[in-house]
């Protein structure tokens, strides 16, 4: 596939996202419809787009890639069943809380809970948590983007950022949730629609049938999905499935963009329903990618493909296996159908983030939900130069990243998580079960620091203290425990008003 042709492709994408834009937001592009989509959303259209904001580019591609690790092969299943088990404690638990306080940002709770500075905290570390995050998924399908398009026009890197921003910016600037809750069930309809594409052309190149397809890669050296045998090591079963359950609680529950979306649904009910359909889709979706995976080592082995390398260090890149073998030895339809995928799981996952970072910012921070607020005129101007504020930060994020990136991306991803997102575990953790204790507020960003510094002194002095036990998911875990400790050495009775 020609870089042209790849080009052309993605302008004809974002035209129809533009045509999309307007036509929701052009008779009501206000703050209400911006943060909460007017409280109208239908749960099965934000329980089917929510699939592409979970699952994002670093799933598409370097999911797929890991497979060819001995000793990855299927073990990220082992984290998907800890994910879904997670998404049913949010759907029992953290949903009803913040519908029952009517909340616009969840961090809200924290406010009446543990005190002004301490809500100011949580709101701060999901801004870092999410720009950085969300930085690092966007810099994946540009780095591939970069290499298959701009690269042929010579255009820099920073440029190619730049772009991919001032489009997404675009379409998501007026109308917000209520814009990216359409666009996200699109965009998902092109990621789902490719993994199974994908499947076909592959086995169809390998001249193999579902059944074949099945068998070759139960037989491989790809597809083992449960190690029991290694507590030690960071694949083991156990630590994969407790990491999967309190990273899914801390990086979607306790997360405005994921929970953003479900609050826009009309009740409860309707919102735990889209989150038990969600879940459902989900693990099921991400059989699939593996399976994706497997089957591109076995034609990279038939074929005689190698594994990319990186431009600049030489290194084995995972990550470009897959865009490698659709751009450059399968036939124009797979390509078309995997830049198709890739753009959609990269860009419904920036959008609703840009939006959310967003939302966040304007009610934590300048407090756009009050009612002293809402009628005023410049609320809306002042919304649209926070969106172009994170816009911009996102923008150096990526490029900073590009520049002292040396591990994978999948991996980075989850690990800068679980330093971030710990604290506002334990934060939670604290307000729900201590429920006759409150905290002395001043002091909790000070825990809040503490805990992700002593988290990665364990871990970087792991060999030290645990010998060859390997520290995986469940870092997040005694992040959030050591958050929580230290908020109980800084408590004090609470007050009535402070109990929920």
């Amino acid at each position: 596939m020609t870089p042209i042709a790849i080009l052309s492709l993605i302008i004809v994408y974002f035209g129809i996202l533009f045509f999309i834009s307007h036509f929701v937001s052009k008779n009501d592009s206000g703050n209400d419809a911006f943060f909460k989509a007017n409280k109208n959303s239908k749960w099965y259209l934000v329980a089917f787009g929510m699939i592409g904001t979970a699952l994002s580019g670093v799933t598409f591609i370097s999911v797929p890639g890991e497979v060819g690790n001995p000793e990855n092969q299927f073990k990220y299943f082992q984290f998907v069943l800890g994910n879904a088990i997670g998404f049913l404690i949010i759907a029992k638990v953290l949903l009803p809380l913040y519908y029952r306080m009517n909340l616009t940002s969840i961090y809200s709770y924290i406010e009446q809970r543990l005190g002004t500075v301490s809500y100011k905290t949580a709101a701060s570390i999901f801004l870092i948590s999410r720009t950085i995050g969300s930085s690092f998924r966007l810099y994946l399908v540009v780095i591939v983007l970069q290499r298959y398009v701009f690269d042929y026009y010579q255009i820099p890197f920073a440029v190619t950022v730049l772009i991919s921003l001032l489009l997404i910016f675009a379409y998501t600037y007026r109308g917000g949730l209520k814009t990216i809750i359409i666009t996200d069930t699109l965009q998902t309809f092109f990621l789902v629609s490719s993994v199974f594409l994908t499947i076909f052309f592959i086995c169809n190149s390998l001249n193999l049938n579902a059944f074949e397809a099945f068998e070759e890669v139960k037989n491989s050296n790809y597809s083992k999905i449960f190690f029991f045998d290694d507590y030690m090591k960071g694949t083991y079963f156990v630590k994969q499935i407790l990491g999967g359950i309190f990273v899914t609680i801390a990086m979607v529950g306790l997360d405005q963009d994921l929970m953003q979306k479900n609050l826009s649904c009309a009740t409860i009910g309707e919102a735990q329903k889209n989150m038990f359909t969600f879940t459902g889709i989900f693990v099921i979706i991400n059989i699939f990618f593996l399976s994706v995976g497997a089957l591109l080592y076995i034609y990279a082995e038939k074929n005689g493909v190698s594994v990319p390398t990186d431009l600049i260090t030489g290194k084995p890149r995972t990550d470009l296996l897959f865009p490698e073998i659709a751009f450059h030895h399968l036939t124009l339809i797979p390509a078309i159908v995997f830049l198709l995928g890739l753009t959609a799981a990269t860009f419904a996952t920036t959008d609703s983030a840009l939006t959310a970072l967003t939302t966040s910012f304007c009610v934590d921070f300048l407090g756009m939900d009050k009612i002293e607020n809402i009628a005023k005129p410049n609320m809306v101007r002042t919304r649209h130069f926070v969106h172009i504020g994170f816009s911009l930060l996102m923008f150096l994020v990526i490029v900073l990243f590009n520049v002292i990136n040396d591990a994978s991306v999948v991996s980075m991803i989850f690990k800068i998580a679980s330093y971030t997102y710990g604290p506002l575990l334990g934060l939670y953790c604290f307000g729900l079960f201590m429920k006759t204790k409150t905290v002395h507020d001043k002091l909790v960003p000070l825990i809040c620091l503490l805990s992700p510094a002593i988290c990665f002194l364990i871990s970087y002095n792991s060999s030290l203290l645990l010998g060859s036990y390997v520290i995986d998911n469940e870092l997040i875990i005694i992040n959030g425990l050591i958050t929580f400790i230290g908020l109980l050495l800084i408590s004090k009775p609470a007050t009535s008003e402070t109990q929920f």
